[in-house]
């Protein structure tokens, strides 16, 4: 529980129809599984205690008396387990019989959840046996317990207020209006679903789409059990389809016609963050009762799927379509910048280095969108100290593939005449030094947008800004910033599928060894024509700092939960993990975590007056729109959190 991790599972037991004794002991066996895995919440599904195809034998004095005996044996073997239990079974109340959900937790029985909305179509005559509730909550008495019975009710772990469960019953879900909505609104985090789904073709991605989305819509957990193996096959067959969902995503899912257990980790601290950054989710308590229960907080050990890259899709076919919709709307947004400024040229410096070169192959495509050529785009190399003769030579066979206006302007000169005016030992390489250039070059780009009346290119990325990895008033200040809202790791796959899908083989080679090129703003002088000043031995690897800064930014999680995380993703947290060529041992992580916290917030000046670019994704620093920060805000609480850990 701790970070706000809770262990979840959805179990579907082999049951016998209208057999509550042996559909008992299959429901408790699993319970003793789930329970050893360390599962915190576990939902069964629909009527499982007497099977879900009894038809009328549910009227039967018989079943529901054994039904009851049944129940007593759940409540009785959750004692001690300290796992929320939900079962469904049939329950008599004021005279009617209910579709009910049971909870259960450490030996007693918290609520009875009746079903609100009876199918009564196709398949399915609910209404033939169960009767609706109606709307309000009050008590039934069960083996002298008075216990709240009603569907609008929500129950909370005290010690965790949010972990907060609604529960809802298979129809639930399918109906416009369905009651977790109300849950939600009133504060439930987790939903879930005890279903009897039949099954019948492609209904498996529709009853996916649909619990995908419903907690998307609702920002929160959704778990759905389905009835499996042993419901009767008279007229229906059931595949236990089980699915755990968080804000849309499928975090684990059951294969068809398969009984069993599946587990994985809900994260409710990242549900509420989002809901209390979405100012448009509102609170709403809708009559809603909230019943307590003390679980003690214990280390949840993690297995859900957690991507070193959040910014990049895993599969390749994603990759690829997020790649050409990036370079779409990059393209589209400088488009409308040119049209709307008149512009009759572009102005980029090209380096050689990844993000210069996706800025060009953006400025190409708008020129194409507008019906321009691609000579309208100038596109400036400026070699100083520490150029080589490869980034040079890649950014002139580049501009030439794609037929651009190419100018190369040796700043040497102009350098030391620069140090020389304000009097600086060239021989000195500090910041002067290196700033020094990126200024010049800024100067040398601005005075040529005003000699061919264009605007300046920016070509910083995301990750850049975070670290404020730019030299004010240097490459930090452009005209338009195309690439300022993508990260450094998404940068480098973009202009892979760019590499890949070039119509020449000219573009395909220069592109390929940009790719394999050192990140470097090359800014101190080279050694033998070798880049001898490469960014991510100076500020950490950026594919750490871009974990980090999805983390940070996008969830607000704090320094110890991005650190377990980044653990965690990056085998930090294996004994082994040093052998791993790919990953990082905590130690390595913690100090580059150290490294992005503090000049994350040392640099926020810099950020505090970017230039116009478009936003790609969901994680953006422009002070316009999604980060809003002062720039002499205090790092101390985050580094004295750090401090605590090892």
């Amino acid at each position: 529980m701790k970070h706000g991790f809770i262990k979840v599972g959805t179990a579907t037991p082999h049951i016998r129809v209208a057999d509550c004794d042996y559909n008992t002991q299959q429901i408790i066996a699993q319970m003793k599984e789930a329970a050893a895995q360390g599962v915190k919440l576990l939902v069964f599904p629909e009527l499982c205690i007497t099977g879900y195809t009894c038809g009328d034998l549910f009227l039967q004095n018989t079943l529901l008396a054994e039904c009851l005996n049944a129940i007593e044996d759940v409540c009785n073997a959750s004692a001690g387990m300290d796992m929320l239990t939900i079962a469904g079974a049939p329950v008599l109340h004021d005279g009617k019989l209910f579709n009910t959900a049971i909870v259960f937790y450490n030996g007693v029985i918290l609520g009875v959840v009746p079903k609100t909305n009876l199918p009564n179509y196709s398949e399915f005559y609910e209404q033939r046996h169960f009767s609706e509730p109606n709307g309000f909550t009050d008590t039934i008495t069960l083996f002298g317990q008075e216990i709240p019975f009603g569907a609008k009710q929500l129950f909370v772990c005290s010690e965790l207020p949010e972990f907060c469960l609604g529960v809802e019953i298979c129809e639930d879900i399918w109906v416009p209006a369905p009651p977790s909505q109300v849950l939600a609104l009133a504060g439930a985090t987790v939903i879930a679903n005890l279903s009897a789904s039949d099954e019948t073709i492609g209904k498996d991605n529709y009853r996916r789409a649909l619990v995908s989305g419903q907690s998307a819509r609702l920002l929160c957990g959704y778990l759905y059990a389905d009835a499996g193996d042993g419901e009767s096959s008279t007229d229906m067959v059931f595949a236990g389809h089980n699915l755990i969902a968080e804000n849309g995503i499928i975090l684990k899912e059951s294969r068809l016609f398969q009984n069993g257990l599946i587990t994985t980790e809900l994260d409710v601290g990242r549900l509420s963050y989002d809901r209390r950054r979405m100012t448009s989710f509102p609170f709403s308590n809708g009559g809603c009762q909230k019943v307590f229960f003390s679980m003690p907080p214990k280390e949840t050990t993690l297995t859900r799927p957690v991507d070193r890259h959040p910014f990049v899709p895993s599969a390749r076919f994603d990759r690829n379509s997020r790649s050409e919709a990036i370079l779409l709307m990059q393209s589209q947004g400088l488009k409308t910048r040119l049209e709307h400024s008149k512009s009759k040229t572009v102005v980029v410096g090209i380096s050689g280095g990844l993000d210069s070169s996706l800025a060009l192959l953006v400025a190409a495509r708008a020129m194409d969108m507008l019906g321009r050529p691609h000579s309208d785009i100038v596109a400036v190399t400026m070699p100083c100290f520490g150029t080589t003769k490869r980034t040079r030579s890649n950014a002139e066979q580049l501009c030439m593939v794609l037929g651009v206006n190419f100018k190369c302007v040796d700043i040497t000169e102009s350098v030391k005449q620069h140090f020389a005016d304000i009097g600086h030992d060239i021989d000195n390489h500090d910041v002067v030094y290196e700033n020094a250039q990126a200024r010049i070059r800024t100067l040398v780009l601005m005075d040529l947008a005003n000699q061919t009346d264009g605007i300046v290119l920016g070509t910083g990325d995301l990750s850049e800004l975070a670290l404020g990895w730019a030299t004010y008033n240097g490459d930090h200040m452009s005209m338009y910033a195309v690439n300022a809202s993508v990260p450094k790791t998404l940068i480098r796959h973009i202009v892979r599928f760019a590499a890949d899908t070039a119509e020449d083989e000219q573009t395909k080679q220069v592109l390929y060894d940009i790719l394999d090129t050192p990140v470097s703003p090359e800014l101190l002088p080279a050694k033998d024509d070798k880049i001898t000043q490469e960014t991510e031995q100076l500020v950490g690897p950026y594919e750490l700092h871009d974990f980090f800064l999805y983390y940070v930014v996008r969830f607000g999680f704090s320094p110890s939960k991005v650190f377990r995380l980044a653990a965690y993703a990056f085998n930090g947290d294996k004994p082994d993990s040093s052998d791993d060529e790919s990953g990082y041992d905590r130690e390595t992580i913690l100090k580059w975590l150290r490294v992005f916290y503090t000049r994350f917030f040392a640099q926020q000046f810099k950020r505090s007056c970017l230039p116009d670019g478009p936003k790609i994704g969901s994680v953006t620093l422009s002070p316009r729109s999604d980060w809003r920060m002062p720039s002499d805000a205090s790092v101390a609480l985050w580094l004295k959190e750090l401090d605590t850990l090892k």
